[in-house]
């Protein structure tokens, strides 16, 4: 019989535990000592933030030392950031310059991103370009059979984007075919369709804001991009407050915390108050237990629950829509929205009541049974919406048996669907109470 090692054999499964969900340190890996050499170079010098693997968010950043509300995580110089100003000082720079009609900065980063990685060892920005991402999981990037599996709202979204690449790459063809003279290869194999998803993938999801003059080789549209090396290795957490900005007087791109963090963790910051479905569709992740996530209503789940023989629906569809009352319709974890609550309140006026609709839309009580029926309607659609969550979970567990290339796929939709699902629950358990209080 094996014989127990007492307190010192817990202490150290204790201090093993502690450690990977601390983090494990892989500032050792060589792409990362790369990369660090290669900012270096470039002015910039960090001794507290460390490359690590994490439980809860795999690659990110870990501090070395305490921080403090106030203090500054991350001050990375402007020569380390990859603007529209480093696409034009490059070889890409006279093409652009002279193309007709101008291409956009978004389209620019883009194909600077696209040279680059095809130049390979003789790109002077390999050690950035060797820990980007060698794949993304933003919805444009999903498999049909994993898009299908979004809630609609985010479906549609889904949709657009994948639309929007492919039309970027129709639309930009041309442009790519003028860089021939740049190089040996066929700019067909260089800037391809493939090529192109990951490089506006990775402008998406990876730029922070920065703005810039407006330069006559672009068009119109804004110029806030910059691609910040190592900076963009620290996560997002929904519970922590940062402010971030270039500081023109030190030229750096800086990120001061308004969060305390531990010595030995991760260091977070966040990217905006978004709901799981902004995050998912712009960077390709999801937070559990966001504060910020909501359930989206779709106009047709809405007005399913309501006659299609009252005489007013139409009357009533076409002010909700004429004031912004089909759209943002949401549950969240306090309960259905305001804004749902109102919508379903003018569709539950009864004929004589329906002249009050703009105190409603106000936020008036027309009538003590108008209020019950809204939210006997709230608890309806709600069921509805567990019901047909739980059937898309089951579909997901059924398809990771069946296709072990869409693993990671489905678990990130897994994840979006089952924080759906404790949303819905806790909407129910609140509008069950509700319901008791007005009957």
């Amino acid at each position: 019989m094996k014989k127990s090692r007492g307190r010192t054999g817990r202490n150290r499964r204790r201090k093993h535990l502690k450690s990977f969900m601390d983090g494990v340190n892989c500032s050792h890996k060589l792409e990362y000592i790369k990369l660090k050499k290669w900012l270096k170079e470039r002015g910039f010098e960090d001794s507290n933030l460390r490359p690590a693997e994490f439980w809860g968010t795999g690659r990110g950043l870990m501090t070395t030392k305490a921080l403090q509300a106030g203090d500054v995580i991350i001050s990375l110089p402007e020569k380390c950031l990859l603007t529209t100003s480093t696409v034009l000082s490059s070889c890409l720079g006279g093409h652009i310059e002279s193309w007709k009609p101008p291409v956009s900065p978004l389209l620019a980063l883009c194909t600077f991103l696209m040279a680059e990685k095809h130049a390979g060892d003789k790109s002077p920005w390999k050690p950035y370009l060797d820990v980007l991402p060698k794949t993304h999981t933003c919805p444009a990037c999903l498999e049909p059979d994993v898009i299908n599996l979004l809630p609609n709202p985010l479906k549609k979204k889904a949709q657009e984007q994948k639309m929007m690449i492919q039309e970027l790459f129709r639309s930009s063809r041309a442009f790519f075919s003028s860089l021939q003279p740049l190089f040996a290869e066929s700019t067909g194999s260089i800037f391809n369709f493939s090529a192109l998803e990951w490089a506006w993938c990775t402008v998406n999801t990876r730029t922070v804001y920065m703005e810039h003059p407006h330069r006559d080789c672009f068009s119109l549209e804004p110029d806030v991009y910059a691609l910040a090396p190592y900076l963009d290795l620290l996560n997002h957490s929904p519970n922590v407050q940062v402010k971030a900005g270039f500081n023109e007087q030190t030229r750096s791109y800086e990120i001061w915390t308004n969060s305390p963090c531990k010595k030995y963790q991760e260091v977070l910051i966040c990217y905006g108050p978004h709901d799981n479905q902004r995050l998912l569709l712009e960077y390709g992740f999801v937070a559990m237990d966001n504060p910020h996530s909501s359930v989206y209503v779709s106009a047709d789940t809405l007005l399913k629950y309501f006659s299609p023989l009252d005489k007013q629906r139409k009357a009533k569809v076409s002010i909700l829509k004429d004031h912004g009352f089909l759209e943002n319709l949401t549950f969240g974890w306090e309960g259905p929205s305001w804004r749902l609550l109102t919508a379903l309140k003018v569709l539950s006026l009864a004929a004589e009541q329906f002249a009050c609709w703009r105190r409603v839309l106000l936020g008036d009580v027309s009538s003590a049974r108008n209020e019950q029926q809204a939210l006997a309607a709230a608890a309806k659609i709600c069921q509805f919406l567990i019901e047909e969550t739980q059937h898309v979970l089951v579909q997901i567990s059924q398809l990771k048996k069946d296709k072990e290339n869409l693993k990671t796929h489905l678990a990130l939709v897994e994840m979006l669907r089952s924080e759906d699902l404790k949303i819905l629950q806790k909407s129910a358990e609140i509008l069950c109470n509700l319901n008791l209080g007005t009957a």
